[in-house]
This record gives structure tokens, sequence and C-alpha cells, in this order.
């Protein structure tokens, strides 16, 4: 049986003290969901611009996979959390120019994306990933 270790990189927001930014079991990287903060001040970013803080979530995710040995043309499977379904298309824009320039094989993973209620009042977006490493 493969180890199980914890993914931790100063390039992401520094998680709670009751979970990982990420775990690595084998091939397999689940990184934790992430919000739109800057790993450098640990403050939540961009206020009411869902894109801003879609691209911030995105960078935060990258650095985990990195810090993982995985790439985002690594992920099989992403979710996709929005307080609010007005915000999908802007979510989306911003996820879609972020993914097809940073993922060589043309292929986009799976997706779900969900309206509910997020832990903080200033997040409009959180997104958790699985990757698959070979």
């Amino acid at each position: 049986m493969s180890d199980k270790t914890a993914v931790f990189t100063t390039d992401a927001p520094a998680p709670m003290p009751v979970y990982s930014q990420g775990v690595r079991k084998g091939n397999l990287l689940q990184v934790s969901g992430q919000g739109s903060v800057d790993p450098a001040t640990g403050e939540f970013v961009f206020g009411d611009d869902v894109k801003g803080q879609t691209t911030r979530v995105l960078q935060n995710v990258e650095a985990i996979l990195t810090a993982g040995g995985a790439s985002l043309d690594d992920l099989v499977m992403v979710r996709v959390y929005l307080t609010t379904r007005d915000h999908f298309t802007a979510m989306n824009e911003a996820y879609e120019e972020y993914l097809s320039t940073r993922t060589p094989s043309g292929v986009l993973p799976a997706r779900t994306t969900v309206f509910t209620g997020l832990p903080k009042e200033e997040m409009l977006v959180e997104i958790d990933a699985l990757a698959v490493l070979t």
C-alpha cells in the first residue's frame, strides 16, 4: 500500500489546522477547497469580482498541484462552489481562460458546479480538485 502524505506550499494559503492543503496517496492528489486568499497576505482578494476571485482560486489550486508533483493537465475532476447562479458566466469565463492555456493535452477535467453557501462571507467561489499522476 502506498503512503498517504500531506502536500503543503507557501505559494497557496495556509490551511486551517483541521485539514491539509492537499493529500497525495499513490498517484492520486486531492486538493482541498480553495478560496480567493492571497497566500502572501492571508487576505481575501477581489471583493465582489467573481472573475478575479476565480483566477486567484485557480492559482492556489495550481500551486498545491505543483507542490504535490502534478499540474493542471493532471486534473481529472474539479468541483466549483458558487454562492449564486448569477456568478456562473463570469466564473466560467475565468475558468476557461485559465485552464485552456495551461492544459497542453487539450483535455479539460470533468467538472461539477454547485450553488451553495460558503464558509466565509467574502467567498464568492471555492474550488477543489482531484489529479491523477502518471
